[in-house]
């Protein structure tokens, strides 16, 4: 009666045994591997995972153990599990989410709800909310990373918001030589910020001068996430396309001397 469990235990083992060994097989260090494969995240996160290639992402980013993070509009918190893991004990992530409008109707979302309930998990301890408005941009300390994934676009349709004003907050955020990592969905080649508000997409070489008017200096670009069969058109909440889009990963630092 008992080795049917015992069985499964052991096909479990084999199973995560493989993941570590396919992770040491692409080079992606230890922690990382361990902060996706950690066993807190939701199923429904981790069935993403195929798609959004967090460990790959992380190692692109540069991120270390000990590190400070400031976590721009983290939705579900998909990545700030992540990021809480990765950065360890000795590091701290700052999920930082907007302060709703005064003005703002009653159905208005609250962006804070899902990201504060991590926040209190006692697995990650080393998460806290700050609400604040965007137009007075502040973090706590001085971070050595500023990360947002899949909504720099969503900066553009916030009433008021100066996109260059807040890169110029974001920059005044990060430690010298710190890192600004941006994700987002693809608009075409030429669009700007056409389509932040009906397609949620933005053109990353419009992304890549706002970035570099604030005083950032391009660090590179990944294909990791680049589809070529999505075609930029559909919103990216369409269900032919969503989950599967073309999305961009522009990296960014802060001058050592700055």
């Amino acid at each position: 009666m008992i080795r049917y469990p015992l069985v499964l235990a052991a096909a479990l083992l084999a199973c995560l045994a493989v993941k570590a060994s396919d992770s040491r097989a692409a080079g992606i260090p230890d922690f990382i591997a361990a902060a996706v494969a950690d066993s807190n995240r939701p199923e429904s996160d981790v069935q993403r995972d195929v798609n959004r290639k967090p460990a790959q992402t992380l190692m692109f980013t540069g991120i270390r153990p000990g590190e400070q993070i400031a976590e721009l509009l983290p939705g579900g918190g998909y990545f700030t599990r992540i990021l809480s893991k990765a950065v360890g004990s000795a590091g701290h992530v700052y999920a930082l989410v907007p302060a709703p409008s005064p003005n703002a109707p009653a159905s208005t979302p609250d962006f804070a709800t899902r990201v504060k309930a991590i926040a209190a998990d006692p697995n990650y301890g080393n998460v806290s909310v700050v609400v604040e408005p965007f137009s007075q941009l502040k973090v706590p300390v001085p971070v050595d990373l500023v990360w947002t994934s899949q909504n720099y676009h969503d900066l553009h349709n916030f009433p008021g918001l100066d996109v260059a004003v807040f890169n110029q907050m974001v920059f005044a955020a990060l430690k010298p030589g710190g890192i600004y990592l941006i994700l987002d969905h693809v608009a075409a080649a030429g669009s700007g910020t056409r389509e932040t508000k009906t397609l949620h997409r933005i053109d990353p070489q419009a992304v890549k001068r706002e970035a570099l008017a604030a005083g950032f200096v391009f660090v590179g670009s990944s294909r990791l996430l680049r589809r070529t069969e999505d075609p930029h058109t559909a919103a990216v909440f369409d269900p032919a396309i969503r989950g599967k889009t073309d999305q961009f990963i522009l990296k960014f630092r802060k001058p050592a001397d700055r």
